[in-house]
């Protein structure tokens, strides 16, 4: 069934907000429903938001947001893991260190030690539900 327009463009306004949050508070609690809320929808319009229009879960780009500033702050190379852990959000440094893991290929220690790292190629965020 074609989408009519007007839902068409009320998702990529909402994804447009919820991910403007994301991007601007990764590093802090961030939950569907706080995100909603802040955005003034539903949780299930947010989460249809993330699906059609980027093509991804709230959580997925959550994560990948915080993955790729993560991998920024160990290009520094000036903070520790466990530092670089609190600062994209994560309380528990084992926890960050298995995502960074499982979404980059190498865990942060490794990737620290190597100067050759060369990370996955993130999947595109915010397609289009025009096309």
């Amino acid at each position: 069934m074609a989408k009519r327009e007007g839902t068409i463009h009320r998702r990529q306004a909402l994804y447009e907000e919820a991910a403007a949050i994301i991007e601007r508070d990764f590093d802090r609690v961030l939950d569907l429903e706080g995100v909603a809320r802040q955005i003034a929808t539903s949780r299930r319009q947010l989460q249809r938001a993330f699906a059609e229009v980027g093509g991804t879960s709230f959580r997925g780009y959550v994560a990948e947001v915080r993955m790729r500033n993560a991998l920024r702050l160990l290009q520094d190379g000036s903070s520790p893991v466990r530092e670089v852990a609190v600062s994209v959000g994560y309380r528990q440094p084992a926890q960050f260190a298995k995502a960074f893991r499982r979404h980059h290929g190498a865990p942060p220690s490794n990737f620290r030690r190597r100067e050759d790292f060369a990370p996955r190629a993130a999947p595109p965020v915010g397609r289009s539900l025009a096309a």
